[in-house]
């Protein structure tokens, strides 16, 4: 399936990380629900300049039959392999990466692993993330991520097996669909998230001063599927929440809402509240922003409106537990989640620069 082209432009932020040592160059919202937040389509942010708007109906379309599912399944079994969980430094958690590589180098990527260390009580462990681009330019380079390892208490499926299926089949649906990226697209699976952010910490920290200006902006997906969630976006401009990201942050929201709107769902907004792999992005004054379906927040009767499902009950009750299998995922929310994060990634991928 070919990706529908309109003729309205897109926003998009500002400007692409360069190579790590030995890569190849080339929470819930507030009420009421808000389905209003989507910005002129014609304001362009900083540093890249309108483009073609990627059709968001036939992006949804496509991924309501799309593998995001079997995805979770496989880690499911790795878990189930591996001690119940695919902790950072485990035998789990090399597992899952061979799952993604796997998947990756079907589809056509060279994915690579980004080795570091980092401490666990009093031991240093060593572990990795993977990263895998398209082809576009490197001044203007897209990250899109989220972390593939699990808490050692359970298998995390949803936390966030489910954010791991959404950025591998965006990654496949791109080769599948033909799509050539004006800009770069990083697709990175990040270690040790669990432990600190230790791997998107490491990321940010080994890009130089130049990489970091042209890193264009970091999409993140972490807990896609929550059974009892809710459709939340990162508050980009800290207009519902005290935390606002750098500036190119609020066009990055107004993208996310923009494919909601034009599919009649209603979504809502989420903090920055440092709780995942934006963090270290957010700190070196990258735009960023994403998704978020919730963990141990309650349901509110207006969300039950808008999204279904139960009221008082958390939005995801088996959040860093052994319960967190996967049938502790909502597999519907997991298609619209997935196929906004691909309509964002491919806007901005598209996105010409001034």
């Amino acid at each position: 399936m070919a990706v529908l082209l309109l003729s309205a432009t897109a926003c998009t932020s500002e400007s692409a990380a360069g190579s790590p040592p030995g890569f190849p160059p080339g929470n819930v919202a507030n009420d009421p629900i808000s389905t209003t937040k989507s910005a002129d389509p014609n304001v362009a942010a900083p540093r890249l300049g309108p483009a073609s708007a990627v059709d968001a109906g036939a992006v949804l379309e496509e991924f309501k039959g799309r593998g995001m599912v079997e995805h979770m399944e496989a880690l499911q079994r790795v878990a189930d392999d591996n001690d119940g969980n695919r902790a950072s430094g485990t035998s789990g958690y090399e597992d899952s990466a061979r799952y993604v590589e796997d998947q990756l180098r079907a589809a056509g990527y060279t994915p690579v692993r980004q080795e570091f260390t980092h401490r666990i009580d009093d031991k240093r462990v060593k572990t990795f993330n993977i990263l895998a681009d398209t082809e576009g330019s490197t001044e203007n380079t897209i990250v899109v991520g989220g972390h593939l390892d699990s808490v050692e208490d359970g298998p995390g499926i949803n936390d966030n097996a489910s954010g791991v299926a959404a950025v591998l089949e965006t990654a496949r649906w791109m080769k599948e669909t033909g799509i050539k990226p004006v800009n770069r697209v990083r697709f990175a699976f990040w270690g040790a998230e669990e432990d600190d952010l230790d791997g998107s910490r490491h990321y940010v920290d080994e890009l130089s001063a130049a990489e970091v200006r042209r890193t264009a902006l970091y999409l993140n997906v972490d807990m896609a599927a929550s059974p009892n969630g809710v459709r939340s976006i990162h508050d980009g401009d800290g207009s519902d929440f005290e935390e606002a990201g750098p500036k190119g942050s609020q066009e990055i929201e107004d993208v996310l809402f923009r494919f909601f709107e034009d599919n009649s769902l209603p979504a809502e907004t989420t903090p920055f509240d440092g709780g995942s792999d934006y963090e270290p992005f957010l700190r070196a004054g990258i735009p960023g922003g994403g998704l978020f379906t919730g963990d141990v927040e309650s349901k509110t009767k207006a969300q039950v409106q808008a999204y279904g499902g139960s009221a008082g009950k958390d939005l995801d009750s088996c959040y860093h537990r052994a319960c967190d299998t996967i049938s502790n995922t909502n597999a519907e929310l997991l298609k619209e989640m997935s196929a906004a994060l691909a309509y964002a990634t491919a806007t901005y991928a598209l996105a010409a620069r001034d």
